[in-house]
């Protein structure tokens, strides 16, 4: 049977995933809510499908694989409240199924390490709806189901060059405060690994090898572009959104030893330096 990958929320880490597999023979099936994006989806060689809004019966029991990047919300997995029966009903029959998570669930530990054994004890309630959902992934009898918590995602138009060209970048101070990174190419070719020795079960923390201070990300950006430093604020006065202050509430190192171990994989930018100046180099 010919691979058929099912992409449920077809964004951003899903669209790296589908430009290395498609050259590989992959047919990539990619679910959108958004009618204007289709035609910018299917020019990357994916088959693009409108939902919620189409019977995916059908183009479901093509897949040989599925991945799961659809975010949680308040009323639960968006997925799973539709299609429960539908995964269950062809659970048995995919070689691999992945639920991209986050490295939220383990809350915050003032910027020590965790890993896969970490006990989960999220801070936020973004946090708390993902252990929620990968529970609720994690309860489908058959499903050959792989977990990937993701640290902070950069790469090709997403990373700090915009705000700093513009100048509405800062430094944002906290002590202690440290996050770890991946660049999405990296977290394509983890998928991919998986994808290709799969171990039903398995969790796996996606990150590079260097939890760094956010300050010390958009420092570095503007040293590769030249510009003066951003200013320095300190977090407790700064003027932040909601979200963006929630992003501080959890300082955490993660660890990234399973995945070496069990797949062979290696960051091709394991810091942050080497990864922005990869996109700085390619015009990213």
């Amino acid at each position: 049977m010919d691979k058929v990958l099912f992409s449920f929320g077809h964004g951003y880490s899903a669209a790296a995933l589908a430009a290395r597999l498609i050259p590989q023979g992959w047919h990539v099936i990619g679910t959108t809510r958004s009618e204007d994006k289709m035609a910018a989806i299917a020019a990357t060689g994916v088959e693009p499908v409108l939902w919620p809004g189409s019977d995916l019966g059908a183009v479901l029991r093509e897949a040989t694989h599925l991945l799961v990047s659809a975010g949680p919300d308040a009323k639960g997995d968006p997925v799973l409240n539709v299609m429960y029966d539908d995964i269950a009903r062809i659970a048995p029959n995919l070689d691999w199924a992945g639920y991209l998570s986050t490295t939220g669930v383990y809350g915050d530990h003032q910027g020590n390490w965790v890993d896969e054994d970490t006990a989960l004890a999220p801070s936020t309630k973004r946090g708390q709806l993902r252990v929620e959902a990968e529970a609720a992934w994690q309860s489908i009898p058959d499903l050959p189901l792989h977990i990937f918590r993701l640290a902070g995602i950069y790469g090709p138009g997403r990373g700090p060059f915009a705000k700093v060209l513009k100048g509405t970048a800062r430094r944002i101070i906290k002590k202690n405060q440290v996050f770890s990174r991946i660049h999405v190419d990296d977290l394509a070719q983890a998928v991919a690994l998986s994808m290709e020795r799969p171990d039903a079960g398995a969790i796996y923390n996606l990150c590079d090898d260097d939890p760094a201070p956010p300050q010390d990300v958009i420092s570095y950006a503007a040293e590769l572009l030249g510009l003066p430093l951003p200013e320095a604020i300190d977090f407790d006065t700064a003027d932040l959104t909601p979200m963006a202050r929630s992003f501080y509430a959890e300082s955490k190192k993660v660890r990234n030893d399973r995945i070496k171990r069990a797949l062979a994989w290696q960051p091709k930018y394991p810091d942050y330096r080497s990864g922005l100046t990869a996109m700085l180099q390619h015009n990213t």
